[in-house]
């Protein structure tokens, strides 16, 4: 791990730039509002021509931004800069054109960070594969106990424009950093930064695994106190040692087992903290228990290290860390419990939208009759299956992409008897949930953790969630 630093740009810089701002949605808007105001000469483009679109069009056209629908991949003439949203792919025409006129490609986080103030709130990040949210939450909450102005920010609750634009004073920011963003955030320097985990994801974005984690490590470069990586997971410490960061940053371990120095981790249910003590080589500091970590599920728990081990880093006492996460309530749809119906539990984990999240899930439960599919965004589940197959009492399965779980429930567990609805419309929930009740026995959970995408039955995981409990709630009825 090296050194290096990045200065912010003053606003006064973008007076009188032509700046092309791509995609509307939740961060063009904003975005292309708050480059106005500052001077710039700004064209929207975007790809769709919807009545949403149109709306967001007219609205910013009053303010005299200029907006093209439909065009999403011709270069304005003039073009200085572009911002982009970060779902914009990077093999797009646009940014090929960019590539070929030298005009450089910030995404919304990019322009946050040029953005800021000198005074500015630190920020501490977390990015990862699954569990990002849910750690920001846990960790805005241990800042807030420890009695410091602070917001969940990023990917998540307050947009970070709005965060560093703002009337409102923030000692310290929770930052959720989805790939997509970190890709266009090159001179992003967090304060200390997480990546929880890594597995396959939205490679079909990133172009391959190679460049999605390269992507996720950009979190770690410049951090100044501490690169926080998963013992258990080698390819998130391999970042941190590819990472160029300030001298002095330290490299801090999180685990579910006893902790070594420079780490934090578990010890007979407790969180123990060997990193952020005097002399920890010989020293620990209990941090909070097990029990304090809700829903105290394993991944969860990780979850609830890694925000620790960050605020740790800001200089937050441990009592904070444990009434941080005593206030914590998780958000709907991430392992949350429905209801218990004739001694078996229901549980909704509709969050749990590729494989790493729903082995996680499956691992947190025993016996387990499973509902499974959906859309699988060309993930493959032999893996997941077998590592799961001991627990499955029984599988249901739904959606677009579910005979490609039949298929590996069939090589590598092969006992487990299996439900395919053959039907994609959302009364298939009701159906889904009445077979699970069938092949459940007392003791078992329910789990609904699809490993997929929802959107060939639902409107986003959310309504699938949702789907399932009120079908789990007409049971009981």
């Amino acid at each position: 791990m090296g050194s290096g630093k990045v200065t912010s740009s003053a606003p006064s810089e973008f007076r009188g730039k032509h700046i092309t701002v791509a995609g509307l949605g939740v961060s063009g808007v904003p975005a292309a509002k708050v480059l106005h105001g500052l001077g710039a000469h700004v064209t929207v483009v975007n790809d769709g021509d919807d009545e949403r679109a149109r709306a967001q069009a007219a609205e910013l056209e009053q303010l005299g931004v200029t907006v093209r629908l439909g065009d999403g991949a011709t270069l304005p003439e003039g073009t200085d800069l572009i911002v982009t949203a970060p779902g914009w792919r990077p093999d797009k025409p646009l940014f090929a054109a960019a590539e070929r006129a030298g005009v450089p490609v910030w995404g919304d986080v990019e322009l946050a960070w040029r953005l800021r103030r000198p005074d500015s709130a630190p920020w501490l990040a977390v990015t990862g594969t699954n569990g990002k949210t849910t750690t920001v939450q846990m960790l805005a909450s241990i800042l807030e106990a420890a009695g410091l102005r602070t917001a969940a920010v990023g990917n998540i609750g307050v947009s970070l424009l709005d965060a560093v634009l703002g009337e409102e004073e923030y000692d310290v920011l929770a930052v959720e950093l989805s790939s997509y963003q970190l890709h266009w955030a090159p001179s992003l320097r967090a304060h200390s930064a997480a990546v929880l985990n890594l597995a396959p994801d939205h490679l079909d974005w990133h172009g391959s695994m190679q460049a999605y984690a390269a992507d996720k490590g950009r979190i770690y470069e410049g951090n100044r106190v501490a690169c926080v990586y998963n013992v258990a997971d080698k390819a998130t410490e391999d970042l941190v040692r590819e990472a160029d960061v300030e001298e002095g940053c330290r490299a801090v371990g999180f685990t579910l087992g006893t902790p070594g120095p420079s780490q934090l981790g578990v010890v007979e249910g407790i969180l123990v903290d060997r990193a952020f003590v005097e002399d920890r080589y010989r020293n620990a500091q209990e941090l909070a228990e097990v029990s304090d970590v809700n829903p105290p599920a394993p991944h969860n728990v990780a979850n609830a290290l890694a925000a620790a081990a960050l605020a740790r880093a800001f200089g937050v006492p441990a009592t904070a860390v444990r009434d941080g996460l005593r206030a914590f309530t998780p958000d709907a749809h991430r392992i949350a419990h429905v209801a218990d119906v004739d001694g078996v539990a229901y549980v909704d984990d509709s969050k749990a939208t590729n494989t790493h999240a729903a082995e996680a899930s499956l691992a947190a439960y025993e016996p387990v009759v499973w509902i499974a599919g959906g859309l699988a965004k060309g993930a493959t589940f032999d893996e997941l299956v077998a590592g799961a197959a001991k627990r499955l009492r029984g599988a249901v399965l739904i959606g677009r992409d579910r005979a490609l779980i039949r298929e590996a429930l069939a090589r590598h567990a092969p006992e487990v008897p299996v439900v395919d609805l053959d039907r994609t419309d959302t009364g298939a929930m009701l159906q889904a949930v009445q077979e699970a009740r069938r092949l459940a026995r007392p003791g078992d959970t329910v789990l609904l953790a699809p490993a997929c995408a929802s959107m060939d039955m639902f409107a986003n995981y959310n309504r699938r969630g949702e789907a399932f409990a009120q079908a789990v709630r007409e049971l009981g009825a």
